[in-house]
Order: C-alpha cells, then sequence, then structure tokens
C-alpha cells in the first residue's frame, strides 16, 4: 500500500491511498466502512446535449459515494464499493466504484479507529512473497501466501507409468507454471519423497530460486494449513502475520481442550477483562465490523493494550478465523485462570 496523502485534524480527514497489490485490495475491505466518504476515478455514461442525437458516451469522473457496502472480489481482483453519490458530478442516485490495484483511492473518516490507520501503515511495508507446492506423485497444488490466508493458484495432474522421462515432465509442467508468478520463497511440501526430488530438480533447473521443504501429510488446502502450523515462515520471516494468527488460535484450541487459561465468546473475554487476566486478544476482523456497529469495541481493545494486553487481528478469510468465528469470533490467552 502506498500513502499519497495524509490530512487529519485529529481523527477526522482524509487519506489518499494507491493499493498495490490484492492484500492492500483486502485490508481496505476492513478499513473502509458505512458512512465513510470514498473518491475515485470511474466511468460514467455522459448523453449527448443534442436531442436529434441519442449518442451516448463514457467519460471517466472523479466521483464520490458515501459508502453502504463493501466487497472483495478476490477472483476478480478487485474491490466494489457501493454508495449514494455525494461528489464529483452533479448527478444523484447510486454509484459502484471499481478499485483495482493501482487506482488511486480517497478514503474521508469522520472519525478514523487507531486499528484502521494501524492496519493502513502495517500494509505500507513491503512483505516477502512466498509460494507454497504441495507434491505427492502425479499431482502437486500451488498457492500464494496471502494476507487472508493461502490463495490456491494452480494444480497439475499427470498420470505416468515406470518411466522417469514422464515424471520428469510432470515436474517441467510445474516449473513452467510457477515462471509465471511473482515470489520471493518457495516451500515444497508433501508426503514421501516426491518433494525431495522435485527440490532437487528445481535447485538444478533455477539455482536463483530460494527452496524450501516441508513436510506434510497431504496436499491441497490441508497440505497447506500444514505448512503455517509446522513453522516454516519463521525461516522466511516474523512479518508473515498469517503464521502468527494460526499459532494463537493453535493455542486457544488447547486451551479449550485442557481447560485452563483462555476465554472465548464476548462474555467470557469481558469477564478475563474485568479481572485484568488478557495476555492476547484475539478477535476476528469480520465480528470486529459487526460489533461495531452495536458498541464502542475499539475502546475496548485500545483498553486491554493500555493493561499490558496484545491485541490481534484474525483475518475470517482462512482456517484459524474461521475457528475462532465457530467460537464466537473473540477469544483471549489468558496470564492467569479465572
Amino acid at each position: 500500500m502506498r500513502i499519497v496523502e495524509e490530512s487529519l485534524k485529529g481523527r477526522k480527514g482524509e487519506v489518499k491511498v494507491i493499493p498495490e497489490s490484492l492484500d492492500d485490495l483486502w485490508h481496505l475491505k476492513y478499513i473502509i466502512e458505512p458512512k465513510d466518504v470514498v473518491y475515485s476515478w470511474t466511468k460514467r455514461i455522459r448523453e449527448s446535449g443534442d436531442k436529434l442525437r441519442s449518442d451516448k458516451e463514457k467519460v471517466t469522473v472523479r466521483l464520490g459515494v458515501e459508502v453502504e457496502k463493501v466487497e472483495f472480489h478476490r477472483f476478480a481482483n478487485r474491490l466494489r464499493i457501493t454508495g449514494k453519490i455525494v461528489g464529483g458530478v452533479e448527478d444523484s442516485g447510486y454509484h459502484t466504484l471499481s478499485i483495482t490495484v493501482g487506482k488511486e483511492l480517497s478514503i474521508i473518516k469522520e472519525e478514523w479507529k487507531e486499528e484502521q490507520l494501524r492496519r493502513l501503515r502495517e500494509a505500507t511495508q513491503k512483505k516477502p512473497e512466498v509460494a507454497i507446492v504441495t507434491i505427492e506423485e502425479g499431482e502437486a497444488v500451488v498457492g500464494v501466501v496471502r494476507e487472508w490466508g493461502v490463495e490456491e493458484v494452480f494444480n497439475v495432474k499427470k498420470s505416468y507409468g515406470k518411466e522417469s522421462s514422464e515424471r520428469i515432465e510432470f515436474f517441467h509442467e510445474i516449473m513452467r507454471q510457477l515462471e509465471s508468478l511473482e515470489f520471493n520463497y518457495l516451500v515444497v511440501a508433501g508426503p514421501g519423497f516426491t518433494k525431495e526430488d522435485f527440490a532437487k530438480f528445481l535447485k538444478e533447473k533455477k539455482p536463483e530460486w530460494k527452496i524450501l521443504t516441508c513436510d506434510a501429510s497431504s496436499i491441497g488446502v490441508r497440505g497447506f494449513i500444514e505448512v503455517l502450523k509446522r513453522g516454516i515462515l519463521d525461516r522466511i520471516g516474523r512479518e508473515i502475520r498469517l503464521k502468527e494468527e494460526a499459532e494463537y488460535v493453535e493455542k486457544l484450541l488447547e486451551g479449550i481442550a485442557k481447560g485452563e487459561r483462555v476465554a472465548y465468546g464476548l462474555d467470557e473475554v469481558k469477564k478475563a477483562y474485568e479481572y485484568g487476566a488478557i495476555e492476547v486478544l484475539l478477535v476476528v476482523d469480520e465480528f470486529l465490523r459487526e460489533e461495531r456497529e452495536k458498541w464502542d469495541i475499539d475502546n475496548f481493545l485500545r483498553d486491554v493494550e493500555s493493561l499490558g494486553g496484545k491485541v490481534v487481528i484474525v483475518s475470517s478469510e482462512f482456517e484459524p478465523g474461521k475457528m475462532l468465528m465457530s467460537l464466537g469470533g473473540i477469544g483471549a490467552l489468558l496470564r492467569f485462570s479465572i
């Protein structure tokens, strides 16, 4: 994310940004909320003033909408912001701004929350891009680590017998498709010896690639989760927030199973806060958005931090966040049992 301009008086004002990746669009989904005003360039149909002609042409205008709905279309690579037109043209009615990577937009809020500003600034920090190949004989599933989880990007299947040349062609096909991706690190994981053979093949063919291997009992989504849980991302960089989320949620689940030093669900978490027992507060981003409409949950997060607790916002797009949502959307690791 690139912050172009920041004009704030206290917590009120405008921030102009340019998203530089899909991850940035995903962050914006949880930064932009109803009642905000967003300006960006868009296409509008302009009718000819000549009544004898029915010409209509699309013109580019900078238009502002008061936000009513924000949708992140991961597979279409865009963010859609729908709302009532409040500036930029004389037209009234509603319009949907389609925000893609590289497209500038301005976000105007009556009150920027601390968590929103922190999230925006963290998104400006460049993170390493990581691809994961989960592979077994005859099949490979490849994903790219995103802020919301691991996005599956392609899979390769090939049936072959004992001919080594057919197996090598299978490896070549995976490599050709990997060449179309952008990544700093490549993790090769899976059951058996296939991952080792494929990693050796790549190191010979692509010595410039940074390749790591990792055991996984399966391929695809389950394999991706195993890779994250095994801590392979520690060797790549602690700035990969997803691994931290997976670890904290795993600790929460372990604590629930053992019946010790955790709380989950809003009532239990509030009780733990009253005792000053919260060491790490886990909140799913979707739950946070929903609760903001009911009460001042952001002030609650600040109070937890003021008492020495750490606040971790967990993505609802991936398995750890989904697990936490099933437990009420909020949980905590405690300093002591209550």
